[in-house]
């Protein structure tokens, strides 16, 4: 399938560099099963589903993956060079892969010192991506990252202004608790606690399930053709009671609602054939385009994607690629705000 089927124009300034304020003011587009679309705010979210539903909630915490360091000198009369690296994905108890910039003047065994005494040597070095192995491990690394680090803004973001305090409460869900995280779960920036409230006092079940994001979610796909792609894995976990409650709820004929593409990543990977979803905690590596059959999700809540992402098309597969750049182009026309800090989408997947 080609790439450039899921391409589309966003005028920059459509891009959200904040929030909105509260998170639930934020304005909802809603595509119905036929296709339809209308116009909401997040906050009307528990008329527009049903007692009977589920939702399920990716609680991963964002940690502060962006790092800033320095390499010292090879030699007397040598360069002290500045290094930003972007934590990735954690290969060990004090290993990490990271994208670098500039990568290009690293290589195994280099040094990096960070502040607070936080330090890490060059294991390996393939494009703009290293291998770290730091001084520190475990919840010991996790506190010095927390220190130091600073929140990992989407590229699209960070390039228009620089992170701050703000971002470290902005940029987490307010159910947020397992920590792993280098890029947020955005659809669930939208919930309140009051929200959330709202939604029990409905009816509505709850299932929280957990995969930690990594940067390659940012990455746009560079293959013309979409089966030349490679997906990037990222680790996700389903306990045993969450899934008892989804497949319970779905059995009774309820429906699952997926709370962003992270959680809908999860129901597919780790449900069977049938459509239940097994309890599961392993690498997955997911890449869903149109075509593809889903199995365990009826609804997705998500935020709007960048052109040609594995995301707009994972919406693409789920709603129809006619029925997505039409939501899209209506969204545009009506200055729906785009992106990690912007609008959402409600979809009811065509049956």
């Amino acid at each position: 399938m080609l790439t450039e089927l899921f391409d589309f124009t966003l005028p920059e300034d459509l891009i959200a560099l904040r929030p909105a304020e509260p998170r639930d003011s934020a304005r909802l587009l809603v595509v119905l099963e036929n296709g339809e679309i209308r116009h909401h705010k997040f906050h009307d979210l528990p008329d527009l589903l049903q007692y009977s539903d589920i939702l399920s909630f990716n609680d991963s915490k964002v940690i502060a993956a962006r790092l800033t360091g320095r390499r010292p000198a090879r030699d007397p009369s040598g360069p002290v060079v500045t290094v930003e690296v972007t934590l990735h994905h954690r290969e060990a108890p004090d290993r990490y892969r990271a994208f670098a910039q500039p990568a290009r003047r690293l290589r195994p065994g280099d040094c990096l010192i960070f502040d607070r005494g936080l330090e890490a040597r060059v294991l390996g070095r393939e494009g703009g991506e290293i291998e770290l192995a730091f001084n520190r491990a475990a919840r010991d690394l996790d506190h010095a990252i927390a220190d130091v680090g600073a929140m990992p803004l989407p590229p699209y973001i960070a390039k228009l202004r620089p992170p701050d305090a703000q971002d470290f409460s902005d940029y987490q869900t307010v159910y947020a608790r397992e920590e792993g995280s280098v890029a947020a779960p955005t659809a669930g920036l939208h919930f309140t606690p009051e929200l959330l409230d709202r939604l029990a006092a409905k009816g509505l079940g709850r299932a929280y399930l957990t995969l930690h994001v990594g940067a390659g979610t940012f990455l746009p796909v560079s293959a013309i053709d979409t089966d030349q792609h490679v997906m990037h894995s990222e680790w996700a976990t389903v306990s045993a009671g969450a899934a008892a409650r989804l497949n319970a709820v779905r059995g009774a004929g309820g429906r699952a609602v997926a709370v962003g593409t992270t959680s809908l990543r999860i129901l597919e990977s780790a449900s069977d054939a049938g459509g239940r979803v097994q309890p599961f905690d392993r690498d997955t590596d997911i890449f869903i385009t149109p075509g593809y059959r889903f199995k365990a999700t009826d609804v997705l809540v998500t935020n709007f994607h960048l052109p040609r992402s594995t995301l707009f098309m994972l919406v693409c597969a789920f709603m129809g690629t006619e029925v997505m750049q039409r939501a899209y182009a209506e969204a545009i026309a009506h200055g729906y705000r785009f992106y990690s800090y912007g609008d959402a989408c409600l979809l009811f997947r065509p049956r």
